[in-house]
């Protein structure tokens, strides 16, 4: 009799190539047949007063929790029912039934995924049940099945509580999806009964959304006043704070006075009268209040824009007659109608309750017009009583103010204030020293005029302030730098200085009388456009090192103390008028 062989002399096995995932299929059916029609199972699982009975082997081999119930040498293991744990989350989620209906029709899903038949999903709350079993039970697999299901029935109806449920098994996509939409229909959401149970840092949170979309404020105003009345005994507390995040400078006047100073909650809160008094001050002061509140919405019908009037070309030898605004948000250009009479340079510009106002721009000019954001047309008002250029404009407290300049012979030290109502221009208290080409801002109910040229050659460092209340001027500690063609203008309480070929971006505080270095340039300008937009320092053209005008446009961020490059202008332009307005975007 031939002996076995031994292993060297072995003779070749044949191996069967692998069928792979249809075999397995194959098998996962017929465990499913088995359960279906209890054949060789050996457990029953028992939820919300029903049983299903299950092999161990299936099980364990799909779940972690049953892998270590089975184990060996745990009393679970002779069991023969084996109650399954109960989850919060479905009752929590929106339209749950009776919470064992809820706990066993998940555990079913549960085990067709066990048993390979597949993930059938009817709604979102059974899918939200789902979810917090097969998380329970460490079944992998299901959770990315279930997210797809959740985000595919999002809506704004659900948005609330699909949010709740992402929240809870820290699903990122979904509850970005949900942010998303309830940014996008955030009055429709506002309706649904479940914005009225959010907590109150919930609502806080969602009327806080510069991105928030919605075209008019008045929708804002009036979801936070219906969560606070859906339980006013309780929620008034809240108004002040809910307030708070309400841009009611953008409500159109008619309906603050009609629908906010005239509701009783809030005639009977004192801490929401300061928040009405801002509001009151930007209808008469326009943006000269210069609250963040009075700052539209991303995704507003209206919208801050940048208006840039006239300037020079590249070669400073051409007047140029363009006057267009700029939509940083969708870097969007919008051409206006062009300055009367463009042939100026050097004039100055300034916005005013929202309309546009140019002085100046050649020797001994007297002429002012004002550009109608709301007629959408320039109109010629009351000329200055003293003709000048290289001069600058800025609002205090309600009153346009002209402040010094040359006439063409010498450095001027007048300074002329503006009417609106009468339409009349008056003189006012002079500068202590006759100033052109200054950097002149508005800040914390005081004007501020910064450096300038005193002579041909000559510059100063002074910082001459006046006080419109006391019609007086005085001085505050010199600047470090004594330039000429300077810009300024005043963001939260702080005077930032650029121009003047400086390399830096200078601060000044006049809380406390400090100046400062804000950020390095990336190239020095002077003659440069400089504005306020959306939280942030624009610095548009303006001319280089070599004299030539520059496209390049830069912001500042204070909030990270970044400076970044942004899209160029339209053309090369210096000493050109550059403000902030409100516009609607439909224009």
């Amino acid at each position: 009799m031939r002996e076995a062989p031994g292993p060297e002399e072995s003779e070749p096995v044949y191996e069967a190539p692998c069928t792979g995932s249809c075999h397995a299929q194959r098998v996962l059916q017929t465990l499913n047949a088995y359960r279906r029609s209890g054949t060789l199972t050996d457990v029953v699982l028992r939820a919300g007063g029903r049983d299903f009975p299950c092999h161990r082997a299936a099980l364990s081999a799909a779940s972690a929790y049953f892998r270590g119930l089975f184990a060996a040498g745990r009393t679970e293991r002779g069991l023969a029912v084996v109650p399954v744990p109960v989850v919060a989350v479905a009752a929590e989620a929106p339209g749950a039934g009776s919470a064992g209906a809820a706990a066993a029709a998940a555990l079913a899903v549960v085990l067709d995924y066990v048993y390979g038949a597949g993930v059938r999903l009817r709604a979102e709350d059974e899918a939200a049940a789902v979810l917090a079993l097969a998380e329970r039970l460490g079944v992998a697999g299901l959770r990315e099945a279930c997210v797809r299901f959740l985000e595919g029935r999002l809506r704004a109806a659900n948005s609330l509580a699909l949010r709740r449920v992402a929240a809870a098994f820290s699903l990122a996509s979904l509850a970005e999806r949900c942010g998303r939409v309830l940014r996008q229909a955030f009055a429709e959401v506002a309706r649904h009964a479940d914005f009225l149970e959010l907590a109150p840092d919930e609502v806080a949170a969602l009327l806080a959304d510069p991105a928030l979309g919605v075209a008019r404020e008045e929708a804002v105003f009036e979801a936070a006043m219906r969560w606070v009345r859906h339980d006013a005994p309780a929620r008034r507390g809240q108004l002040r704070r809910l307030l708070e995040h309400v841009r009611l400078p953008l409500l159109a006047p008619a309906y603050f006075l009609e629908k906010v100073e005239a509701d009783e909650l809030l005639q009977a809160c004192g801490e929401c009268r300061p928040l009405l008094l801002e509001a009151r001050a930007c209808f008469i002061l326009g943006r000269e209040a210069g609250a963040l509140r009075a700052r539209p919405r991303r995704f507003m019908d209206l919208a801050e824009v940048i208006v840039v009037i006239g300037g020079c070309d590249r070669k400073g030898l051409l007047k140029l007659p363009f006057t267009d605004s700029y939509h940083p948000e969708s870097r969007r250009w919008t051409p206006l109608p062009s300055l009367p009479g463009y042939t100026r340079s050097e004039f100055a510009a300034c916005a005013f309750r929202n309309d546009i106002y140019v002085s100046g721009g050649h020797i001994n000019s007297r002429d002012t017009w004002m550009f109608s954001s709301h007629l959408h047309t320039w109109i010629k008002v009351a000329s200055l009583h003293k003709g000048r250029w290289r001069h600058k404009m800025a609002v205090v407290q309600g009153q346009l103010f002209a402040v010094g300049g040359f006439d063409g012979l010498q450095r001027l030290c007048s300074v002329e204030r503006y009417d609106p109502f009468f339409n009349t221009w008056v003189a006012a208290a002079p500068l202590p020293e006759a100033v052109s080409s200054a950097a002149v801002a508005a800040c914390a109910g005081q004007l501020y005029v910064i450096g300038g040229a005193r002579q041909d050659g000559i510059n100063t460092d002074k910082v001459q302030c006046f006080d419109p209340k006391e019609d007086q001027w005085g001085l505050r500690s010199p600047a470090p730098f004594s330039q000429r063609c300077l810009e300024a203008v005043s963001l939260e309480d702080t005077i930032y200085v650029v121009g003047g070929l400086l390399s830096k971006i200078f601060t000044y505080d006049p809380g406390t009388d400090v100046w400062g270095e804000a950020a390095v340039l990336p190239s020095p300008v002077e003659s440069c456009g400089v504005t306020v937009c959306d939280g942030k320092v624009h610095i548009l053209g303006g001319r280089d090192e070599r004299g030539e005008s520059t496209d390049r446009v830069f912001t500042f961020d204070p909030s990270t103390g970044q400076v970044e490059v942004q899209p160029s202008l339209q053309r090369c332009t210096s000493s050109h008028g550059c403000v902030t307005i409100i516009q609607s975007l439909g224009r």
